[in-house]
Parts: C-alpha cells; sequence; structure tokens
C-alpha cells in the first residue's frame, strides 16, 4: 500500500464519484466527455486530490480519485458539478440547448460516492477505463 503524508497523519483514501446529467438524459457528447476530463484533472489539483481515472458515457460520468482527510468531500462534489455544468453549457452550448431548452441545468442534484480500497480499485479502474465512450 502507497500511503501519502500530509499534514499530521498518512493516508490511503479513494473514491469513486458517478455523475449524471439532469433527467439521465443522453446528452454527453465525445468532445464534452474529453472537456469534462480536462475539467475535473484542474478542479482535483485545486482541491489537492489526485485523479486516479476519468471516463464515462453519453448518460453517465465515473470519477475515481485520491483524497486526504481534511478534503470535505459533499464541498468538492459539489465545486465539482457546479464549475463543469457552468464551463459546459458555456462551451457547448447548442447541445445542451437541444436537450434542457433554456433551463440552466447539467446534472442532476443527486450523485453517487463510493469509498474504495486496494482490492477493489484496480478492478474499479478497468471497469471505469472500459466505459463505452460518446460517439
Amino acid at each position: 500500500m502507497k500511503y501519502i503524508a500530509r499534514s499530521r497523519g498518512v493516508s490511503h483514501l479513494y473514491a469513486h464519484l458517478v455523475l449524471t446529467p439532469k433527467y439521465r438524459r443522453k446528452v454527453i457528447t465525445k468532445a464534452m466527455l474529453e472537456r469534462l476530463g480536462e475539467l475535473v484533472k484542474d478542479l482535483c489539483e485545486k482541491w489537492q486530490c489526485e485523479l486516479m481515472e476519468f471516463n464515462g458515457e453519453p448518460d453517465h460520468v465515473h470519477i475515481v480519485f485520491r483524497y486526504f482527510p481534511q478534503m470535505q468531500l459533499s464541498k468538492f462534489v459539489n465545486n465539482l458539478k457546479s464549475v463543469t455544468s457552468r464551463k459546459i453549457r458555456e462551451e457547448f452550448p447548442a447541445e445542451v440547448t437541444k436537450t434542457y431548452g433554456a433551463k440552466k441545468v447539467f446534472w442532476t442534484e443527486a450523485y453517487s460516492l463510493d469509498s474504495c480500497g486496494d482490492a477493489p480499485l484496480d478492478v474499479l479502474r478497468r471497469y471505469v477505463q472500459n466505459q463505452k465512450g460518446c460517439q
């Protein structure tokens, strides 16, 4: 196991986050998925966590990341959803408007966040890597 020392302790924490667009619509295109990956990577760096894997399909994305105990996960997830939603609506207005009209939405309010340890992490990473992607 690879523990990382930080502050007053060491940790080995990983999480699997799944986000879905509002009404689970199949709105995510290949270009959007690529941009979302860039945005998520940047946000992970700002929040001082490590993006391990990112992928998705037209109706959801998977994010596997390493984090530290000091991180407030709910605030991170809300910030990630807020920033990515705003950027995707700005950068892909035609695609988003086609699906949602004038509503300023992208992600659903709900999300799935699961912790994972060493044993399932490899399996989880392969699962995320093998997502079909977007056309």
